[in-house]
């Protein structure tokens, strides 16, 4: 499967970090492409100029409708996917888009700057996204961890499927504990059922722990999970233990 994402962008170099681990070897073997396009390129200032003073006044500068539309016209050329833009008005992205995002094909990532982009864009635009409610510098900071995110589930980026399956979002929980060698740290040892090699106690352990922490760490996540009636009786023996 090939899946192509193109990154339209102020700062192209921000995105060398997919060149290693995970996603550069994923690009390696043919399974993605990344590729970045400067916006800079596209605009028609003598100057090189992609920004502007806000009719109206206000403080900061503005991204301009030309080179932005002119760099969209360009990549939808050789990419038939959605035009995500990384601002304050979406959607905050989570684990269930993620998932969504990973069985397109093709994607456009449009990553805005300074104050905004000129509001005209918004038409060539096909959905917005945001990763929270705070302030970063520009939509690059927000492009990186969401296209991780995205390219993670992306079959044949990661050895294994249970790779992401058992990670902390996925089915709504967050990731149980992990140990690995030595067995004993500073008189701190691995619980026993790691070491029992039943897989069976060893799946259930693993999701009881995750029940916990979640409650504990995120309640807000383990009130939307669907628990079982074994997840249930856990939970209520565990309650009255506390």
């Amino acid at each position: 499967m090939d899946v192509k994402i193109d990154i339209l962008t102020l700062f192209p170099e921000m995105f060398d970090i997919f060149n290693y681990s995970i996603i550069g070897r994923a690009i390696s073997k043919d399974i993605l492409q990344i590729n970045t396009f400067d916006i800079r390129e596209f605009t028609r200032d003598k100057h090189r100029k992609v920004d502007d003073y806000p009719y109206g006044g206000g403080a900061g500068m503005v991204m301009a409708a030309q080179p932005i539309v002119d760099c969209i016209r360009k990549v939808k050329c050789q990419n038939d996917g959605k035009v995500i833009y990384l601002g304050p008005r979406g959607k905050t992205f989570n684990q269930s888009m993620a998932k969504e995002l990973s069985k397109e094909s093709e994607m456009i990532f449009l990553c805005g700057h300074y104050e905004g982009i000129d509001e005209r864009v918004y038409k060539y635009v096909d959905t917005e996204i945001s990763i929270g409610d705070f302030v970063i510098t520009g939509g690059e900071m927000a492009c990186i961890p969401i296209v991780d995110s995205i390219c993670r589930m992306i079959p044949g980026v990661l050895a294994k499927s249970e790779s992401y399956m058992e990670e902390s979002f996925y089915n709504g929980s967050l990731e149980y504990p992990q140990y690995t060698r030595p067995e004993c740290f500073e008189g701190d040892n691995v619980p026993e059922v790691l070491l029992s090699g039943h897989h069976e106690n060893i799946k259930k352990w693993r999701r009881m722990k995750s029940l916990v922490i979640t409650k504990n760490r995120r309640p807000d996540l383990f009130e939307k999970l669907k628990l079982s009636t074994e997840d249930k009786k856990f939970m209520d023996l565990y309650e009255k233990n506390i």
